[in-house]
């Protein structure tokens, strides 16, 4: 992997996205995460890749996820941001989640690894 393109970053987003529909969110993110990553969520945490994994640990597993308005940010020749809008339900009586997210992706070997990801609510 030469550079980062958008097909990878959705692909890496959507990965992430489907193991927490699988309720494997905690192991995929301890293994992927680089090792200084961070989660800033949308209540004002700061989670680094451990007690990312932790909080993710038997969580229940969301039931569908759309990712739209789509956008890549170039950072350098070995990373880019990933930015757009999510929304994610649970069944049951819960709203929808929906937020504006960003991730920002390394390449490690022919890995793309998240460094950062950040969450801002969006009312509906």
């Amino acid at each position: 992997m030469d550079t980062v393109e958008l097909r990878d970053l959705l692909a890496a987003e959507r990965a992430g996205w489907d193991a927490l529909c699988s309720s494997t969110g905690g192991a995929y993110y301890r293994d992927l995460m680089t090792r200084e990553a961070v989660m800033v969520l949308v209540d004002g945490s700061v989670l680094d890749r451990d007690a990312v994994a932790a909080s993710l640990d038997g969580v229940p597993p969301w039931d569908e996820y759309e990712l739209d308005d789509l956008r890549r940010v170039a950072i350098g020749p070995d990373a880019a941001a990933l930015t757009y809008r999510g929304t994610a339900r649970r069944s049951g009586s819960e709203p929808a989640f929906t937020a504006r997210m960003t991730s920002v992706y390394t390449i490690d070997g022919d890995r793309l690894r998240p460094a950062l990801y950040q969450q801002t609510a969006l009312s509906d």
